[in-house]
């Protein structure tokens, strides 16, 4: 450490160690009541109101880009695995 870095620390007093900040204890976690399976719904179903649902036509078209990229992928495990299966055997055979 310099000596120009030690006086800009005497000036800030961040020179000499601080004494440990006491903090106020934590307060304890205080116990809210329990709701019952009627207000429990009722939250629930209030919730729900705020999902921005899709429509028929979004939930469609992702079902079948869904459908679309499940079975290319299916097709390229099963060509992987077929070809990989025939290597082996031609290779051990």
């Amino acid at each position: 450490m310099n000596r120009q870095t030690k006086r800009m620390m005497q000036k800030q007093g961040s020179d000499k160690p601080r004494a440990a900040d006491k903090r106020a204890p934590a307060p304890a976690p205080h116990k809210e009541k329990r709701i019952g399976p009627g207000e429990y719904i009722g939250e629930v179903r209030a919730e729900m109101r705020k999902v921005a649902w899709p429509t028929r036509k979004e939930v469609i078209n992702s079902t079948i880009i869904v459908l679309i990229a499940v079975v290319v992928m299916t097709t390229l495990i099963f060509a992987f695995d077929y070809l990989f299966a025939k290597g082996v055997l031609f290779l051990y055979d």
